[in-house]
């Protein structure tokens, strides 16, 4: 039984059918442990263990940052305010958990590294490690290594052992995990980004703004859910300035603005990160494209299966899509059915946007199918009073291998007696979700105990 949480941001099956050991993550913050893995090989490491290259020259600096428990925009920002700069000139590869321990590249421009060791924040450490010409940027990532505790597991260490082997078998006859949108990408305990980003699709600034103010949880703060109900019945923004939490940092972003300017939806909006402001559109990208993956599987339709009309995409030598793609005819089919076993392409579905055709065939049906009960269209993704969030569209494969799959012995979780834990590490290519796979192990009743 999928949990309606997971239905709401469209992850409506599992691949695999076994019964999974249930449990709990993110109990302790080291038990979500992120290292950002580069297309060069190189790991960053949550305890640093390369010292400073002597190589002068260059315009940036490469650091590994190391947060726990930081949201990366906000520790970029704060990052960039200790020193005193922009923080346009740090850049980073991908984004991290925020409820984790994670370590990931960043290129800081006109910095020495000196300036950087004398960095001093709470659960944010900045490691120099050499300077280059080119900046860090999402190209350069191949991957992240994971290494994940899972804890207050009810079954014996024979139960836990037999499901997990089942689970792995199923999952490596498919060939991986389905590449669906993970929980942080939508908020887990306020799942409402997507839906943010459908109302700016739809051009309702005003209900998009509301709903990422006022729309309550019940699994956030009391706090804040009371703030954001009161936000809802008044409407009234220089009050809700006056009583949002400090802790919501981006919302008061947007209330300074409406305080002053009720109607000036787009300038509060621009008073977020670009990159947040991105995000709310890409939720609702992956909203769709997670629906796309449901209904594929639910039609009976193996993800390592191809059919006429739909989209192939090349791989390159580490397995990561390139930007070569076709669409499977008739003529093409035997011949793609034989890269596809090669491993030299893999299935894809678009993500919706403006300038992305859909698929054919049964897929494309699919696809029409919940277009139509959004009541959006793909041109709906330009979005005229916010063109720098507007959404071209492109192709995601329906599948991510799991690389370096290892599984500790089930121990005693001291943490919760007589419980066990289990550890786990992995490896996913960039933009795939380790609660992806980890939900497929533990097949949680309820999300929000179970740590996602």
């Amino acid at each position: 039984m999928v949990p309606t949480l997971e239905r709401m941001l469209g992850i409506e099956t599992y691949a695999s059918q076994s019964l999974g050991i249930g449990g709990k993550i993110r109990q302790f913050t080291e038990d979500f442990v992120v290292e950002e893995v580069l297309m060069d090989g190189s790991k960053a490491q949550v305890s640093p263990t390369e010292t400073l290259q002597p190589i002068e020259g260059g315009r940036y600096l490469i650091c590994v940052l190391v947060k726990r428990d930081w949201d990366t925009f906000l520790a970029v920002k704060k990052v960039a305010r200790v020193l005193g700069i922009s923080p346009k000139r740090i850049q980073i590869a991908g984004i991290k958990d925020a409820k984790a321990l994670t370590a990931q590249h960043v290129s800081i421009r006109g910095v020495t590294p000196e300036r950087v060791s004398r960095v001093k924040i709470r659960d944010i450490t900045v490691h120099p490690l050499r300077f280059s010409d080119g900046r860090v940027y999402s190209q350069l990532l191949l991957g992240n290594q994971f290494y994940i505790t899972i804890r207050t597991i009810s079954h014996s260490s024979f139960v836990i052992e037999k499901r997990v082997k089942n689970i792995q078998n199923e999952l490596s006859s498919l060939g991986g995990v389905p590449n669906f949108f993970g929980h942080q990408r939508f908020g887990t305990v306020r799942p409402i980004t997507h839906l943010v980003g459908k109302f700016l699709v739809r051009g309702d600034l005003e209900k998009a703004a509301l709903t990422f103010l006022a729309k309550p949880s019940p699994y956030e703060h009391p706090e804040s859910r009371e703030a954001r109900q009161k936000l809802q019945d008044t409407q009234d923004f220089a009050e809700a300035l006056r009583c949002f939490p400090n802790h919501l940092r981006y919302e008061r972003f947007m209330l300074v603005r409406l305080a002053k300017q009720p109607d000036d939806f787009i300038g509060a909006f621009r008073k977020l990160p670009s990159k947040l402001r991105r995000l709310f559109v890409q939720a609702y990208q992956s909203f769709l494209f997670n629906k796309f993956l449901s209904q594929r599987l639910k039609h009976g339709i193996d993800f390592n299966e191809v059919h006429v009309g739909d989209y192939v995409m090349h791989l390159d030598g580490h397995g990561l899509p390139t930007n070569e793609f076709e669409q499977a005819t008739f003529q093409s089919l035997s011949n793609v059915k034989k890269a596809l076993k090669e491993n030299k392409m893999q299935v894809a579905v678009p993500l919706v946007g403006f300038k992305q055709h859909p698929s054919k065939g049964v897929q494309g049906e699919i696809e029409k199918e919940i277009i139509k009960d959004e009541d959006v269209i793909p041109r709906n993704f330009y979005i005229p009073s916010l063109p720098e969030i507007s959404a071209p569209g492109r192709l995601r494969t329906v599948l991510v291998p799991i690389t370096d799959l290892s599984v500790e012995e089930a121990s005693r979780d001291s943490a919760n007696p007589p419980k066990r834990k289990l550890g786990l590490s992995f490896r996913l290519h960039r933009g795939s979700y380790a609660t992806v796979l980890l939900r497929e192990f533990m097949k949680p009743r309820n999300l929000i105990k179970a740590g996602f």
